[in-house]
């Protein structure tokens, strides 16, 4: 292979695995690199002016392409920007290739001014982590990157690179990733094992989490809920795992308190529980919630989720599409059939004319948009609002936020809509959640991304008032006024006046009057646009 330097390699590396972007905010110990890359054909640095907007534009591309996106972060404190959303894109599996520069492997003994150990800063918020010292791994060293966010589970990785190793020569070949298949089928023992389990219960459920969605196993889910009879929850899902207007689709347990799951879970005799572990509260049960002589099934290509918390009966290492397609194959042979009511039809409801604002909203949005919108949904406690007209039915056309860190709404549709330009893209976010990452308008503006955004304002925490009442009951507190750090109202944030600040035209919707037009205004508008709805 022909000597060039580093820096010119990685690139050669990176449309080798097919990467024609990199998210990123740039800084003087990666310029060499980021020069390089003004000269690349195809290839387009999307700038952030924040190291968490880069990540969560990274994460919304990655999502909206099942495959794994690029960042650039600037040394440690870029990464320390962006620690919070890394943590995000870890809890929900997103393939992210993160890498930072440094100053050099020579300057290692100097604890010069930015110097760091970035290693392990990266480490708890990243699958994998790792530096590269010496030119004749890198190429190398970035393919192990891709190849470990890609292979089950998912999830971010983290490189960082030297200036020194970038600036030498390398003559390493650039070749893809390899990205190994691991289309496991369960032996027929086991799933012999699996159906024993299940067939015989009287009130069977299924829990299911995104490794249904990775494994495009939807379908197959479906027939095994119809021929068990068996309701379905969602348990740590974010995206379509069953269409949620199917009959036996109950919705998502939440995220914050494990009285709610072991209440859902508590008279099921059998459980079978696919591509998720349980639970994954904030508050999860310290106690099995399970029925003592319940049968558990679970299936999933993360062994280390399979019975972390809770024990299984039959424990499958597979992936969820072909163990669930064994499944539905031995039920049928069994003389299971589906039930009557899996095949109901349904029917978008009607708000009643004093709905709340955010239902209007939505009703209108369904009305206007159509079925094929691709919603980014950060919109939290209004959320139930906007499923309810707007239900997730179709793979791909459904994300929300995922891991507990707020400000993916906007940048994450930004990076869906570069993923699916041809779509109509909307996020929905919260006024707290838009404040963390605001000044991705710039960026929607800047490379003139037509997503449209909607902030869901009702001038609070919201979701801290549900919890802290919780809190108080729990307690046994008297409820008294909410703390005044949950309150947004003093001084009002000019939505409208900020996304124009930003190059966004925009709008605010206070009254229902005003509701139709703002939604046609903004899905014919041709370049991003903002509504502040007011919903309190």
């Amino acid at each position: 292979m022909t000597a060039r330097p580093g820096k010119v390699a990685i690139f050669e590396q990176f449309a080798a695995d097919g990467f024609t972007r990199m998210f990123g905010n740039p800084g003087t110990v990666e310029e060499g690199f980021l020069d390089i890359l003004e000269g690349v054909p195809g290839f387009e640095y999307v700038l952030a002016l924040q190291e968490t907007v880069a990540i969560a534009m990274a994460d919304g591309y990655a999502r909206a392409t099942a495959g794994p996106a690029l960042v650039q972060l600037h040394t440690g404190v870029g990464l320390g920007n962006g620690i919070g959303m890394l943590y995000q894109a870890m809890r929900g599996h997103s393939p992210l290739v993160v890498i930072a520069g440094e100053a050099g492997v020579a300057y290692d003994a100097m604890d010069s001014q930015m110097a760091t150990d970035l290693v392990a800063m990266a480490k708890p918020v990243t699958k994998w982590a790792t530096r590269v010292t010496h030119p004749s791994s890198l190429l190398r060293t970035l393919r192990r990157a891709v190849k470990t966010a890609m292979t089950a589970p998912r999830g971010p990785v983290f490189v960082a690179l030297p200036m020194d190793v970038l600036d030498a020569e390398n003559t390493e070949p650039a070749i893809p990733s390899t990205i190994p298949s691991q289309a496991v089928v369960p032996v027929p023992a086991d799933l012999d094992r699996a159906v024993e389990a299940l067939s015989g219960a009287y009130h069977p459920l299924i829990l299911v989490g995104d490794g249904v969605s990775v494994s495009n196993a939807q379908d197959e889910l479906t027939r095994v809920a119809e021929l068990l009879d068996a309701p379905v929850w969602g348990v740590d899902s974010s995206e379509l795992n069953m269409d949620n207007t199917h009959p036996l689709w109950q919705g998502r347990l939440g995220h914050m308190f494990g009285t709610r799951s072991a209440g859902i879970v508590a008279d099921a005799d059998a459980v079978l529980i696919v591509g998720t572990y349980v639970f994954p509260e904030v508050f999860p049960s310290l106690h099995n919630p399970f029925r003592p002589d319940a049968r558990i099934v679970h299936i999933d290509l993360d062994t280390y989720e399979i019975a972390k918390n809770h024990p299984a009966d039959v424990a499958l290492a597979a992936d969820p599409k072909h163990a669930l397609a064994g499944l539905a194959e031995r039920l049928t042979a069994a003389g299971r059939r589906p039930t009557a009511r899996s095949s109901a039809v349904w029917r978008r409801p009607r708000p009643e004319q004093n709905a709340p604002m955010m239902e209007l909203f939505a009703a209108e949005l369904a009305e206007q948009g159509g079925s094929d919108l691709v919603i980014f949904d950060e919109a939290l406690t209004a959320s139930p609002a906007l499923t309810k007209y707007l239900p997730p039915r179709v793979k791909g056309n459904y994300f929300s936020t995922r891991g507990g860190s707020l400000g993916i709404g906007i940048p994450g549709a930004i990076g869906a809509k570069m993923a699916r330009p041809d779509e109509e893209v909307i996020g929905f976010t919260g006024d707290g959640g838009s404040m963390y990452t605001i000044q991705a308008l710039w960026t929607a503006a800047r490379e003139q991304i037509n997503a449209k955004f909607v902030i869901c304002n009702n001038h609070r925490y919201e979701l801290l008032d549900l919890n802290i009442e919780q809190y108080w009951t729990e307690r046994g507190i008297d409820r008294h006024e909410y703390p005044s750090g949950f309150d947004l109202s003093r001084p009002e944030i000019g939505f409208v006046e900020l996304a124009r600040a930003l190059g966004v035209d925009a709008m605010r919707v206070e009254k229902p009057s005003q509701v139709a037009g703002a939604v046609r205004r903004m899905l014919t508008a041709t370049g991003p646009f903002l509504v502040d709805l007011v919903t309190k």
